[in-house]
């Protein structure tokens, strides 16, 4: 899926000014990110090639065989006095001890970090024993430590879904926010004939879009107004984070990007009850004054009035007649202890007719469907920026000239106006 990000989100990931290569700019804050266990492996796999900038991965497994293949750069065995380097045998307190016996090499790896990612596939062995702990070994590391990780499908048994639950409890212990996908929900957005090859590549590239979603507001160059310390401020032993964006045209856009940046038919929680929220718009020079304060009203009606809100707008010449907003909510007040509303799930906002894995792709930023999708705002040209940040009130306070940089591309062009298997980047055998 070498081009995924390429005209869907705008350049490529690693090359999206087309003159300036991101990975190679010093980033704001360090962030690295790791895979834990096999699910994870694969889920940063999927983020090196989708070329993610701005951050260092990190793979760490207890099989040997499979950390070979990894292909990130950093790589740590754990447990190999434990487990000869021949996995955990898919029970988590393997895992867990194994993370433990190779602690001295996982606090040197994460010693000079600002945030951690853990990711990892929920239920296993390692992932779900391992990640908890290099978890608590990021936050006390002073860290902010974020999970973004999945929950079995319902076919690969009960034992394994109850070992996913009980790491899951364990993990929201010791990260700051907890982001989970539930894999079934992917049953319900993809068609009958979809492989488990498909199903899991799908997962991957959702894991990437949380990851994303997060790193790219602090990295990428030009949104330096939502930086780490504003990410921080709401993300910090937030517990449970949603993660939107929308995009609106023609009459009424700003208030058509912000519901679809707040909604979506597969979040296992909505936005309401929300205590800190980070909301970025993007327009063009036509867009007004009013029409921010419409979106941005929308966006502070649905969360407490206590809210703490971080407020950023930009202004590209590029776009005409668009205005694009992403917003990541956290600190839910959760009226349910049952785990699926305990921790706010990240998905691809998909309508209810089942699709194929491909069309999953190419519908996942369908602005008509009113759904959302988790990425990040990219970075603008030759605009301006205007950020605040405060306890339920939103007010510009500064003015910064955005330049070199490009915005991401969101809005998927329907089968009948393009070929679209251009525009994502899609395996050969999903080409059908």
């Amino acid at each position: 899926m070498e081009n995924f990000s390429n005209d869907l989100f705008g350049a490529k990931n690693s090359d999206r000014t087309g003159s300036v290569n991101f990975s190679n700019l010093p980033s704001p804050a360090r962030i690295k990110v790791v895979g834990v266990g096999g699910g994870g492996g694969n889920a940063i796999n999927r983020m090196i090639k989708a070329g993610l900038a701005g951050v260092d991965f990190w793979a760490m497994n207890t099989d040997a065989q499979v950390l070979e293949m990894s292909a990130a750069k950093n790589r740590i065995q754990l447990g190999n006095k434990l487990t000869a380097g021949l996995g955990a045998g898919g029970d988590p307190s393997v895992g867990e001890k194994a993370a433990e016996e190779t602690r001295e090499n996982i606090q040197q790896a994460l010693a000079d970090s600002d945030m951690v990612f853990i990711t990892a596939g929920m239920g296993g062995g390692t992932g779900t024993g391992a990640a908890s702990v290099v978890a608590s070994i990021a936050k006390d590391l002073g860290a902010l430590t974020i999970g973004v990780v999945t929950k079995p499908f319902g076919f690969e048994g009960k034992r394994r879904m109850n070992q996913a639950l009980q790491g899951l409890e364990k993990l929201k212990e010791t990260v700051d926010a907890l982001i989970v996908i539930p894999n079934d929900k992917l049953i319900e957005v993809v068609e009958r004939r979809t492989t488990m090859r498909e199903a899991f590549q799908v997962v991957d590239e959702v894991l990437l879009r949380g990851v994303q979603g997060i790193s790219d507001i602090i990295t990428v160059p030009g949104l330096i107004n939502v930086d780490f310390a504003d990410v921080k401020a709401v993300m910090q032993s937030s517990g449970s984070a949603l993660m939107g964006i929308g995009r609106g045209s023609g009459e009424g856009r700003a208030m058509e990007a912000a519901k679809q940046a707040i909604n979506s038919p597969l979040l296992e929680t909505s936005i309401n009850g929300a205590t800190g929220i980070i909301m970025n718009v993007t327009g063009g020079p036509d867009m007004t004054l009013h029409e921010v304060t419409e979106a941005a009203q929308i966006i502070h009606d649905a969360v407490l009035d206590d809210a703490i809100v971080t407020f950023g707008s930009v202004i590209d010449d590029r776009i005409q007649g668009e205005i694009q907003i992403t917003v990541i909510a956290t600190g839910f007040e959760m009226k349910n202890t049952d785990m699926r509303k305990d921790i706010t799930g990240l998905q691809n906002g998909m309508g209810t007719k089942p699709l194929s894995a491909a069309d999953f792709f190419q519908n996942a930023f369908n602005s008509q469907s009113s759904n959302i999708s988790q990425s990040s705002l990219s970075p603008q040209n030759n605009g301006g920026a205007i950020s605040s940040s405060s306890q339920a009130k939103l007010s510009s306070t500064a003015v910064n000239n955005q330049s070199n940089s490009q915005q991401q591309n969101i809005k998927p062009l329907s089968k009948s106006e393009s070929n679209s298997w251009n525009i994502l980047d899609i395996p050969d055998f999903l080409k059908k």
